[in-house]
């Protein structure tokens, strides 16, 4: 893929080192973790999922950001289905989908399940649609696998281009190390304002730690639901940010 007339090639030596070693990354996660981990059954992954799909809505509802049918939606990395089912589920339509992923596997999933949105296969550093096309861009969990810090900024470049004057950005990832894998690296709240310099809103620290929620939520819900609730115990960071008009 070629980059913008303003960017550096994205077939570049660094681009290309990075979507290899996330590919390969992918190949080693798919052997490493058991299937079942994140199923949607899992108790972990309900009280999760729900928490952060409640307070989304919440915050794109509070800046008026909330998307409709007939926006234009971008996920960038929408693996198997990612936010895709939930923006259906908000009302907006499968035609009005859109979305960038580098796993083929992953991709073709969400492909049958989605055959008419546009979901596309690639990387994000140069993404394949027109300046200002969207209403709303997600990006969840993405950032935090780029270890390479210039295809993060090209990357959020290349969304702050694509997403419209006064659209939103709703982003949710990892905002602290795992010292279990160092695959991955949280990006905490300066960063992403430096990620996304133009864009003003919402930052919130959510998510009760994996390990913890896998252990409790399927013994006591209301215990997982408490500890939630304790910033220290949060591992992730929910933002709704808006660009300016």
């Amino acid at each position: 893929m070629e980059g913008t007339k303003t960017e550096p090639k994205c077939d570049s030596d660094f681009i290309t080192a990075e979507r290899q070693r996330l590919l390969r990354e992918y190949e080693r996660r798919e052997t490493a973790i058991g299937a079942d981990r994140y199923a949607p059954w899992q108790p972990a992954e309900i009280l999760l999922r729900d928490e952060r799909k409640r307070l989304a809505a919440a915050m794109l509802q509070r800046v008026h950001a909330f998307p409709q049918a007939g926006d234009q939606c971008l996920e960038i990395g929408y693996g198997a289905l990612g936010w895709l089912g939930e923006l259906i589920s908000w009302g907006v339509k499968e035609v009005d989908l859109h979305g960038i992923e580098l796993n083929a596997r992953r991709a073709q999933q969400a492909q049958e399940r989605l055959p008419r949105a546009d979901l596309r296969i690639g990387d994000a550093a140069a993404l394949p649609w027109e300046d200002e096309t969207f209403h709303l861009v997600i990006v969840s969990t993405v950032f935090s696998s780029i270890l390479d810090a210039q295809v993060r900024h090209i990357i959020a470049r290349e969304i702050t281009r694509v997403v419209r004057p006064g659209g939103a950005l709703l982003w949710y990832d990892l905002a602290v190390n795992n010292p279990r894998n160092h695959h991955v690296r949280g990006i905490k709240k300066d960063e992403l304002r430096r990620l996304f310099p133009r864009f003003r809103g919402e930052i919130k620290r959510v998510s009760l730690a994996a390990p913890l929620a896998r252990l409790i939520a399927p013994r006591s819900w209301t215990l997982a639901t408490a500890l939630g609730a304790i910033p220290l115990l949060r591992t992730h960071l929910l933002a709704v940010l808006i660009k300016p008009r």
